[in-house]
C-alpha cells in the first residue's frame, strides 16, 4: 500500500489544483486587473481540458507503459502550475490552466488503473478508495488551506507549494513505482455499445447537470459571499464546504451498503442538494446555522458520484472503467460549462444571487432525470440483456 500513496499523493495535487482558483479569484484578479467573471474562466478552461483529455490520449496512448505516462502527466501538470504562478500575462496564465488540466486528465484514471494492479486482489477496493481519496481530500481540504497560503503571502505561493507536492509525486513514482502491466482498452465496439445504452447516457446527464450546479456554484463562491455577507469571511465558507464534502466522501460507501439501492439514494442525495443550495440565500447571514448549507451541499455533491458510479458498473459490467471514466469526465465537463454560464451572469451583472437560482435550476433538470430513470425502471436486471 506505500506505492499506492504515492500515487494518492498525485490525486492528492489534482484534487488541489481542480479548485484553488475558486478561492484565489480576488487575488488573481487584482494582479492581472481583470474582472471575477474573466477570472472564473480559469476554472473552466482546466477542468474543459480536465474532461476531455483521457478520452482524447487513451487511445493515441494505448499499448504504453504506465509508468511512463503517469510520470510525463504528473510533470506536464507540475511545469504548468509553476508557469501558472509566473504567467506575464492573464491570457499565459489561461493557457498555463489548459497544459494543467490535461496533464490531470491523463494522470487521474490512469493512476487509479495502477494502484490495482500494485496489491494482492483482496487489496484492491482499499487501493483504488486510497487513490480516489487522495484527490477528494486534496479537492475538499486543498482550496481552504490554499486560500490560508494566498492571506499569508498571496496566490502565487499557493501555486508553487502545489508544484512542490507535484515534483515529490513525480520522484516518488520514479523511485519508487514498479513498471505496471498494460491493460488493453476496450474494443471500439464494446465502447459504442456503451455510448448507445441508454441507461448509460441519462445516467452520465444526470451526473452533468448536478456538476454545473453545484461545482459551478462552488467557482464564484469568493464573490457570493462577499455580496450576500456583511464581513465576507470566504475562509469559515471553504472550510465548511470542504468539511462536508470530506463527511460525504468516507460515509457514502457506507449508505451505499445499508441502502443496498443506489438509485433511491442518489434520489435522496440530489433532493438534499437542491434543499442546501436554496437555504444559501435563506441562512448565510443566521448565527451558527449559517455555515450548514454550505457543509451539507459539499457532502452531497461528493456523495452523488460513488452511487452513480456504482450504477454504472452494473449497466456496464464488461466496460465498468470506460463507463466510470465517462461519468467522471462528464462531472467535470458540467463543472467547466458550470463556471463558464456563472462568468456570463456575472458579467451580465445580474448578481450573485442569480448563480442561485440557476444552480437550483440545473438540479431541477438533474432530477427530473433521475425520476424519469426509476419511472423507466433501468433495473441492473436488465444488464445481461444488454451486455
Amino acid at each position: 500500500m506505500k506505492k499506492v500513496l504515492i500515487l494518492s499523493l498525485g490525486m492528492f495535487a489534482l484534487g488541489f489544483d481542480a479548485y484553488v482558483i475558486a478561492g484565489l479569484i480576488p487575488g488573481i484578479s487584482d494582479t492581472y486587473q481583470m474582472d471575477v467573471s474573466q477570472v472564473g474562466q480559469a476554472v473552466s478552461i482546466f477542468t474543459l481540458f480536465y474532461a476531455i483529455s483521457a478520452p482524447l490520449f487513451s487511445s493515441l496512448l494505448a499499448g504504453k507503459p504506465i509508468k511512463k505516462i503517469l510520470l510525463y502527466s504528473i510533470l506536464v501538470f507540475t511545469i504548468a502550475n509553476g508557469i501558472t504562478a509566473l504567467a506575464p500575462t492573464f491570457s499565459i496564465l489561461l493557457v498555463s490552466r489548459a497544459i494543467a488540466g490535461a496533464g490531470a486528465g491523463l494522470f487521474s484514471p490512469l493512476a487509479v488503473a495502477a494502484s490495482a494492479h500494485l496489491v494482492s486482489s483482496e487489496k484492491k477496493g482499499r487501493a483504488i478508495g486510497l487513490t480516489i481519496g487522495g484527490m477528494s481530500i486534496g479537492t475538499v481540504l486543498g482550496v481552504p488551506l490554499g486560500l490560508y497560503i494566498s492571506e499569508l503571502y498571496n496566490w502565487k505561493a499557493s501555486m508553487w507549494f502545489l508544484v512542490i507536492i507535484g515534483v515529490v509525486a513525480a520522484l516518488g513514482m520514479l523511485k519508487f513505482l514498479p513498471h505496471v502491466p498494460v491493460t488493453p482498452p476496450p474494443a471500439l465496439k464494446e465502447r459504442a455499445r456503451m455510448f448507445l445504452d441508454k441507461r448509460v447516457t441519462i445516467t452520465v446527464l444526470i451526473t452533468f447537470f448536478a456538476s454545473i450546479a453545484s461545482l459551478g456554484l462552488y467557482t464564484y463562491l469568493s464573490p457570493l459571499v462577499k455580496e450576500m455577507t456583511d464581513n465576507g469571511n470566504l475562509t469559515m465558507y471553504l472550510w465548511a464546504w470542504g468539511f462536508g464534502g470530506l463527511f460525504g466522501s468516507v460515509m457514502i460507501g457506507y449508505l451505499i451498503d445499508y441502502f443496498k439501492k443506489p438509485k433511491t439514494l442518489v434520489t435522496m442525495i440530489l433532493m438534499t442538494l437542491t434543499l442546501s443550495i436554496i437555504c444559501i440565500p435563506i441562512m448565510i447571514n443566521i448565527p451558527i446555522l449559517k455555515y450548514l448549507p454550505f457543509f451539507v451541499w459539499g457532502a452531497m455533491g461528493w456523495a452523488c458520484i460513488a452511487p452513480q458510479q456504482h450504477i454504472l458498473l452494473s449497466y456496464q459490467p464488461k466496460n465498468g472503467s470506460s463507463a466510470v471514466a465517462l461519468n467522471s469526465s462528464v462531472n467535470y465537463l458540467g463543472s467547466s460549462i458550470g463556471a463558464t454560464l456563472g462568468g456570463v451572469v456575472l458579467s451580465l451583472e445580474m448578481g450573485t444571487i442569480t448563480l442561485v437560482y440557476f444552480a437550483v435550476l440545473s438540479m431541477a433538470f438533474s432530477l427530473c432525470l433521475q425520476f424519469y430513470s426509476m419511472k423507466n425502471r433501468f433495473k441492473v436486471s436488465e444488464v445481461s440483456k444488454s451486455v
